[in-house]
């Protein structure tokens, strides 16, 4: 095993996710968005003789959801502040305790009273 003069140590576990991943989860969110769009539209136009109310929720939801999808979709990258530092000092090696002196030993306050 191979030792580090003390220097710096950095984790790679707070660091963000690449570009082009970020780029093709932000698609498949859209997607997976403009597809419940989709059925809950075909649900609207199946529905509207025999469930009128349920109908009209799929449709505003129809309606709403684009505007959702695409907001969130061009949300862009965001920060991570909530994840852990990326630097980690070096350990601490303890220190031994002093060893008392001789002098503190023998000279205690009852006797320089005497």
């Amino acid at each position: 095993m191979r030792k580090h003069g003390g220097g710096e140590v950095f984790r790679i576990t707070g660091a963000r996710q690449g570009l082009a991943e970020d780029v093709r989860g932000r698609q498949r969110r859209y997607v997976i968005s403009m597809s419940i769009r989709t059925l809950s539209v075909i649900a609207a136009a199946s529905l509207w003789n025999v469930e009128r109310y349920v109908a009209i929720v799929a449709l505003v939801v129809g309606a709403v959801l684009p505007y959702i999808a695409v907001v969130i979709a061009n949300a862009g990258r965001e920060t991570t502040p909530s994840l852990p530092s990326t630097f980690v000092p070096p350990p601490v090696r303890p220190e031994l305790p002093a060893k008392p002196s001789e002098d503190a030993e023998t000279n205690t306050p009852s006797d320089h009273a005497a």
